[in-house]
């Protein structure tokens, strides 16, 4: 009889607690922070989302021969055998492809080319069969990011589960301004380090806190890079993004944190993430936006 009594207790104590647990937000709010996670899931499935990486090559100077072969200097983990060579010299990364091997740029095949980066604003992207690659500067070096437009990912990628939809974490802040730009310092996952000017913190108030988050110029916005106290548990333990609108006229910064997400190197092993700075870990549990996805890298 005891036991039943235990058996029903606990049962009424789940019932409660999952009635309990409801998006705390109406639902005009509830549809903007579903419509925003959709399109953001569907960006991750784009071509040039993170979910079809299939490598990152760091080049050598001189001859960077590449393909499926094990023989090359840069193993591709399909494809042709031996598509070609890659010459880096002085920063500029050259092609050269194998006679017969049929691979294309902009719709034209390409026998030779200069293959500018993604930091020139006009990247050159290479295609053989579902394969797509391009090159990638970074601090570490110069590189191949390496797509794979069939990519089991893509196919079976279901979303990410998040917290539920919280009005509360949609926050009103102020934006401190940093006269002049302070320096900032961005590791990234790859082991470097990156110096970024940091025009200001975008500052707000939680359960009577104060907390601040340095803030990236991304040019119509602003971009923050933050770890919490979920960071590692509930969250992906190195951090998570969001973007937000730089200050109105009143100085004042909409923070939504249901619209926090996770760095591509939650998906893949071959992303380039930036690392919170040491000034954005923050002794909170931030409970809105996404969670970690699948197994952390």
């Amino acid at each position: 009889m005891k036991t039943q009594k235990l058996l029903l207790a606990i049962f009424l104590l789940l019932t409660i607690t999952s009635c309990t647990q409801k998006p705390n937000a109406d639902p005009e709010y509830i549809k903007e922070i579903e419509d925003w996670d959709n399109r953001r899931v569907e960006r991750l499935r784009e071509e040039n989302g993170w979910l079809n990486l299939a490598g990152l090559f760091w080049l050598k100077e001189g001859e960077n021969k590449f393909g499926a072969a094990n023989d090359n200097n840069i193993i591709f983990p399909s494809g042709p055998e031996n598509i070609g060579v890659m010459i880096l010299k002085d920063s500029v990364v050259t092609v050269k492809i194998n006679r017969g091997i049929n691979v294309i740029n902009n719709g034209n095949a390409v026998t030779e080319m200069i293959l500018l980066d993604d930091l020139s604003g006009n990247p050159v992207i290479l295609q053989t069969g579902s394969l797509r690659w391009n090159v990638i500067k970074r601090t570490k070096g110069i590189g191949i990011r390496l797509r794979d437009l069939n990519a089991d990912l893509v196919k079976n990628f279901k979303g990410i589960e998040r917290f539920l939809v919280n009005e509360e974490w949609k926050i009103e802040a102020s934006f401190d301004v940093y006269d002049p730009p302070k320096k900032i310092l961005i590791p990234d996952i790859v082991g470097t380090v990156d110096e970024e000017l940091c025009p200001g913190a975008v500052v707000f108030v939680k359960d009577g806190k104060e907390y601040r988050i340095d803030a990236i110029d991304s040019g119509q916005r602003l971009f923050l890079i933050f770890a919490d106290e979920t960071s590692g548990v509930e969250t992906y333990g190195a951090g998570r993004f969001m973007y937000v609108d730089k200050p109105d006229s009143a100085g004042k910064i909409i923070l939504d944190f249901n619209k926090a997400y996770n760095p591509p190197c939650v998906f893949t092993k071959f992303a380039t993430c930036p690392l919170p700075p040491k000034e954005n870990y923050l002794k909170l549990r931030i409970e809105a936006g996404e969670k970690v996805w699948g197994v952390m890298h």
